[in-house]
């Protein structure tokens, strides 16, 4: 039952619960699959003997909750205490954190075994997903190995597309829980995290290994929107999403961000708002001028100068003892990678910082708030990526690609090109399946809303997946 294409998480635990099946028989399923196809490089490292204790604590009633015995995966970048936490880089890979990260906590808490830690682009600093550190290797696309997953969260995504578990636990700084869900046909929540403090929606500070503390944030991913709805409600402790119809809804159309796309991607996106627009949806054609220009001015200022304090304060609060950001940028493996820690650890964006917090990120979130409120949207609607799952650069990590035959350009700029705008504006987005190629490669739909309306956007996203389907099994 663990394996087979359409069985939920929910599913899975009403029939632990009910005795219909075992937690241990379950879990047994889901080690045995990843062994199975270890080929696609998703783990790190598979908790065969941690998982079967546990799932046979579920069995003997010792271990209850709302996801007693569902297996899930996580990102070698959140903390674990009883595994390490490698970020995928050889300075970390048997770091062991003093506890586990808060979001997983909870997780564990209501009776979730986690059967492995998943592969990942190093220190998460990337979406290609092909590390180059001898431990972890490069994460294959489930349905074309020959192509990345997307990242960084590639190994969580890659596991849930094999079937191997329903759902997990993946991060996102520009779009590291949604490129992936759309590269491999599953679904990916990045949660609001606004301006920090109360408008941040999931509470990991130093207990994942960072980029940007006010970029960061832990999401949920699943094979299905109900998957992602299930975690986030026991990772928040609210109300589970459901369903929202979609008739007079206002989801606001930027030509923006429809601009520039692969012809296959177009079509499955454009097939798909008509789809919607059939449920009842209001499709409010308005662009967003100025939106990428502004990002720039907020994106790798962000993400290149805050890791100088926040991988230090990680180290520390995670008791980390003998590492520094010293010791980490010196063992960086992926070429792709090592350029950016030399942007860092050079401080190459420190004078541009003041100004990208105070004035420039303000100005990009005003834009998205104007956007919503003077259009009275429920949402944005736009494709996640503009092209489908690029072929594996084994040479460069992340080099270079082309849309349509275009002129070749930097595959990380162009993968994050949708994601990235609302990842600095901290707002929370939810990438959907939308379709096939006619290749056979997914196709992910991506809904963004204002500050705390990720309830929203789930209930949303559960009818538009009633619409457009969620995707087949691959063939593996």
């Amino acid at each position: 039952m663990a394996n087979s294409s359409d069985v939920t998480a929910a599913e899975i635990v009403a029939s632990i619960r009910d005795k219909k099946v075992s937690a241990v028989s379950v879990v047994q399923a889901a080690l045995d699959r990843a062994e199975r196809l270890k080929d696609l490089n998703a783990f790190i490292l598979l908790n065969r003997d941690g998982a079967l204790a546990a799932a046979r604590q579920v069995d003997a009633g010792a271990r209850t909750g709302a996801l007693a015995g569902l297996p899930v995966v996580v990102k070698d970048n959140i903390n674990t205490a009883d595994l390490p936490t490698s970020g995928g880089t050889p300075a970390l890979q048997h770091a062991r954190p003093a506890r586990n990260a808060p979001s997983l906590q909870k997780l564990l808490d209501a009776g979730a075994v986690v059967i492995g830690k998943t592969n990942l682009h190093e220190l998460a600093f990337g979406i290609t997903s092909t590390n180059f550190a001898p431990f972890a290797g490069t994460v294959k696309n489930p349905y074309d190995t020959t192509r990345i997953p997307g990242g960084s969260s590639g190994g969580t995504s890659a596991a849930i597309a094999a079937r191997i578990a329903t759902c997990g636990l993946g991060s996102d700084t520009g779009g590291s829980t949604r490129v992936p869900a759309a590269l491999t046909g599953t679904v990916g929540l990045r949660p609001s995290v606004g301006n920090g403090g109360a408008e941040r929606r999931y509470h990991d500070d130093n207990q994942v290994v960072p980029i940007s503390h006010t970029r960061d944030t832990v999401g949920p991913m699943g094979r299905t929107v109900a998957d992602v709805a299930l975690l986030d409600a026991v990772i928040t402790g609210t109300q589970q999403a459901t369903a929202i119809p979609l008739r007079g809804k206002r989801l606001g159309i930027p030509a923006i961000f429809w601009r520039g796309l692969d012809r296959d991607i177009e079509a499955v996106c454009r097939a798909a708002c008509a789809r919607l627009s059939e449920a009842g949806a209001v499709l409010v054609d308005v662009d967003m001028p100025g939106l990428f220009a502004q990002n720039e001015k907020v994106s790798f200022v962000v993400a290149l100068h805050e890791p100088i304090a926040d991988i230090p304060a990680y180290l520390e609060a995670s008791g980390l003892a003998g590492i520094t950001l010293a010791d980490i940028a010196a063992k960086v493996a992926s070429p792709d990678v090592v350029g950016a820690f030399g942007a860092i650890t050079a401080d190459a964006f420190g004078a541009a910082y003041d100004d990208a917090m105070r004035v420039q990120r303000p100005a990009l979130q005003a834009i998205y708030a104007a956007y919503l409120r003077d259009n009275g949207l429920d949402a944005i609607l736009f494709p996640t990526t503009i092209a489908p799952a690029p072929v594996i650069d084994a040479t460069n990590g992340s080099g270079d690609m082309s849309v349509n035959g275009g002129e070749p350009a930097q595959t990380f700029g162009t993968m994050i090109r949708n994601t990235d705008p609302a990842s600095n504006a901290g707002l929370p987005g939810l990438s959907l399946y939308a379709g096939m190629t006619p290749g056979g490669l997914p196709v992910g739909l991506e809904i963004d809303g204002p500050v705390g309306s990720d309830t929203r956007l789930l209930g949303l996203g559960l009818s538009i997946e009633t619409i457009l389907g969620s995707a087949p099994p691959p063939n593996l």
